[in-house]
């Protein structure tokens, strides 16, 4: 496939789906993040129950860190690989404060320097 006939099968996608969305619940970019490093190898519903149950008792890089591991463990357990998933977070909330004042960066290449973040989560978060 040459990149003329990608360019219009992307165009129409474009076309057909102008602005499109993720089933993930989320409120603030930091949740956006945190509910597509889960999604790697799980399902947007898995994900979504996780995650009600995690930004019920904490939503911030501030929060998430004062909960602990533990506790963030018990929140995401039902989600595949959650082990790394529990220390990429805590290791991206701890990132999150020291270098950008717990906002979120704004570039592809910041966000993939986050544990856990590769391009999709990069591409989606952006």
């Amino acid at each position: 496939m040459n990149r003329d006939i990608r360019a219009e099968i992307f165009a129409r996608l474009r076309d057909q789906n102008p602005n499109p969305t993720t089933e993930l619940e989320w409120v603030t970019p930091f949740e956006l993040l945190i509910a597509v490093l889960l999604s790697a190898q799980a399902t947007d519903v898995s994900v979504n129950q996780a995650t009600r149950k995690l930004y019920a008792k904490a939503n911030t890089p501030e929060a998430i860190l004062l909960l602990g591991i533990d506790a963030v463990k018990d929140c995401i357990r039902t989600i595949g690989l959650y082990n790394s998933k529990a220390e990429n977070m805590m290791k991206t909330c701890t990132i999150l404060l020291d270098k950008y004042g717990g906002e979120i960066p704004g570039t592809r290449d910041a966000l993939e320097a986050l544990p856990g973040v590769g391009r999709k989560t990069a591409n989606v978060v952006l």
